[in-house]
């Protein structure tokens, strides 16, 4: 819902539980007013009429409180637009006039009669939920030369006086994916960023923000998450009079976006933001009920149990080792086949077939269509991987094109992890990538692809373009729109988002795919962490989840328990990717136990209220999902110390006054107990789990 007020200068955007303030000055300065609980109109009037505060020397009165600050002017922030024509750089605006589009979209336009420059600024609220989406619209609307978009941030956040922040991010390496990490925000700027080339494993581009010492569920939270997936930048400052503003978008510095030429325009990708009061499992509930409805395409289906055969076979792969595998992973009922590298080219090693996107010969001698239909035969869907934004410098696709790839004449190409980075941003490549992917899924029934992006941008070069620096931008643009035209030319397809592991996760991506790739670290305690860090902004529903082999040879040779495993996986969306063909028959009659198992609790855990119980820090940790009247609790312990019970676990979501049958045991627990006291787990010794199944009598 949107309100205007005061002679239509002054707006408040609300959703289920907040809402959003802002005021337009009679100087077309734009504030921001409020971010939090909801407020009525008479409110946000009341809070226009108080005017900017008096400042001191040397500061800025607009600092601080401006919606959007810009370059030029009184100001000193770190500005979100900055334009250049003809070595002008700055902004000086005038408010060109506001609408409502739909409901729940406030555009506020601005101009800029120097640079004819047209700025529109996006809010976005939806009557369902509490993020607001933002967005710019920059456009040339002169006639002069051409316009330099230096930076064009989504939105800059300003968050109500406090006298303490703390900072939430998730940060972490290759691996080590989506580590949660809490400090004190000091004056002066903490900069998130990736200059990559994609989102990154370093940082996901989330960050949130308390003042009064939040808890899981107790506590204001702001948070705010960018949905991009190339190069991006998060600048989070706390200025000298303690005010806090947060400022993102694409590009991970300064050095420029895109040139305008007269009647161009950029749009930059959506900021999103949101005001919780519920704690960080409260604001981590809203944002996965967002994404579930208006951000992760077909949300509402399940995703399926898969197997991948990757560590099985690694790149020595045929097509009846395939049969083998997937007839082995029926039995165990697995739902999704995957064929994961090697299928295609001359890929006999990670040096060799990145470009040449059809069926080995040697391997598959008629295609991948006899292998699906065997497949489905039994009961499976089909799934392969490709990567198709990379090339080896051995291809048929390289050696016809070599021009084709990110390089800076009279440079070396970096061959870095043995691939070159195609330049998606050329108009040829983007025809060839659609003509070999379109007629690859259209030559066999395939119901899945795993798209992988497994290095980084180095050599960001494009000779003979004018403008170079596009490619940045352009590059992920061009992404989208090639998975925006497959999923429509191949509807029934499902596409998993992966970049080594968790390097390619962010709110654009995740718009485009049904599922992402968390980490190639599969070690079941590893995991705890890096999905406690996941959920903290997505969702289960799209959180890709293995089991593997014990003892763990990819990462640190660890042993553990299969249950362990399964029950760790079965906290997102469950996977299998250990080598079936050495599981003995007492651990593959487990497994479809396991599997079996899942699929009973796979609508309440991927579709279900997210509590985490407690962290993966101590001996015990535990996640809980509620949906209705079913509530799913996952448990594991680490380790037993000195014979003590592990402690109960406090459940949170429930009806104090109703009942709760436990479905494996048949107990009957007291909502308020459960609550209150807790449950007992039944936990012991090391490296132990359970899953435990109530449902509301």
């Amino acid at each position: 819902m949107i309100e205007s007020v005061g002679k239509g200068r002054t707006w408040v955007l609300s959703g289920t539980a907040s809402s959003y303030g802002l005021h337009l000055t009679d100087g077309d300065e734009l504030l921001h007013l409020h971010w939090g609980p909801r407020i009525s109109g008479a409110d946000a009037e009341a809070l226009a009429a108080q005017g900017l505060p008096p400042c001191w020397p040397f500061e800025s009165q607009l600092d601080g409180h401006e919606e959007y600050p810009v370059e030029g002017g009184p100001r000193f922030v770190r500005p979100a637009l900055s334009v250049r024509t003809d070595m002008v750089r700055g902004t000086q605006w005038t408010f060109a006039g506001a609408e409502v589009i739909d409901g729940d979209e406030l555009r506020l336009r601005f101009t800029d009669a120097l640079h004819g420059l047209g700025l529109t600024l996006h809010h976005r609220m939806r009557g369902d939920a509490d993020v607001i989406e933002r967005w710019v619209t920059v456009t040339h609307e002169g006639e002069g030369p051409d316009l330099e978009l230096l930076r064009a941030d989504a939105a800059t956040w300003t968050l109500p006086q406090r006298g303490h922040w703390r900072l939430s991010q998730l940060h972490g390496r290759w691996a080590a994916e989506s580590l949660l990490v809490r400090s004190e925000l000091t004056y002066g700027e903490k900069v998130l960023s990736s200059r990559r080339g994609h989102t990154g494993h370093q940082h996901l581009p989330w960050v949130a923000l308390d003042a009064e010492g939040a808890t899981e569920e107790h506590g204001e939270v702001y948070g705010c998450a960018l949905a991009w997936s190339g190069s991006w930048r998060i600048a989070v400052q706390r200025l000298p009079d303690g005010l806090v503003q947060i400022t993102g978008g694409a590009g991970y510095d300064d050095s420029g976006l895109l040139r305008l030429a007269p009647g161009q325009s950029y749009t930059s990708p959506v900021f999103a933001g949101l005001w919780s009061d519920g704690g960080f499992g409260g604001a981590s509930r809203a944002w996965h009920a967002w994404q579930l409805a208006h951000v992760i395409p077909d949300a509402a289906s399940e995703r399926p149990v898969l197997y991948n055969s990757w560590e099985a076979t690694g790149f020595d792969i045929s097509e009846e080792q395939q049969r083998a595998l997937a007839r082995r992973a029926a039995a165990m009922g697995i739902e999704l086949f995957v064929v994961d590298d090697a299928w295609f080219g001359q890929r006999t090693s990670d040096r060799a077939g990145l470009g040449d996107w059809t069926p080995n010969a040697e391997r598959f001698p008629q295609g991948l269509k006899p292998l699906a239909d065997e497949v489905h035969a039994l009961g499976m869907q089909f799934g392969i991987w490709v990567e198709p934004e990379m090339v080896n410098a051995d291809s048929d696709l390289y050696r016809a094109h070599p021009d084709w790839v990110q390089h800076h004449p009279g440079r070396a190409r970096t061959e870095f992890r043995n691939q070159l980075v195609l330049n998606l941003a050329r108009e040829d490549v983007q025809a060839c990538l659609w003509e070999q992917l379109d007629g690859l899924l259209s030559s066999a029934p395939i119901d899945y692809v795993k798209w992988d992006f497994n290095r980084c941008f180095t050599d960001v070069g494009w000779p003979g373009e004018e403008y170079p620096q596009k490619l940045w931008v352009e590059h992920v643009h061009a992404l989208y729109a090639l998975l925006d035209r497959l999923r429509a030319a191949h509807p029934t397809v499902a596409f998993e988002s992966c970049s080594g592991g968790g390097g390619r996760i962010d709110l654009g991506i995740l718009s485009r795919t049904d599922q992402v790739w968390t980490s190639d670290n599969t070690d079941p305690l590893d995991r705890l962490g890096i999905q406690q860090g996941f959920t903290q902004l997505h969702p289960a529903r799209v959180m890709a989840a293995w089991v593997t082999d014990s003892p763990n040879v990819q990462l640190n040779g660890r042993f553990s328990t299969l249950r362990f495993r399964f029950v760790s996986a079965m906290a997102g969306v469950l996977g299998v990717g250990g080598d079936l063909t050495e599981w003995s028959e007492g651990e593959l009659t487990e497994a479809r136990g396991w599997a079996e198992l899942y699929k009973k609790i796979r609508p309440v855990v991927q579709h279900g209220g997210l509590y985490r119980l407690r962290a993966p820090e101590g001996g015990l940790s535990a996640v809980q999902y509620v949906r209705g009247d079913e509530t799913v609790v996952l448990a594991w312990l680490q380790a037993q110390h000195y014979g003590e019970l592990p402690p109960r676990l406090r459940l949170r979501g429930l009806d104090p006054a109703a009942a709760y049958e436990c479905l494996d045991t048949g107990a009957v627990h007291r909502g308020s107990v459960l609550l209150h006291h807790g449950l007992h787990t039944g936990l012991k010794g090391d490296m132990d789990a359970t899953v435990i199944r109530l449902r509301r009598r």
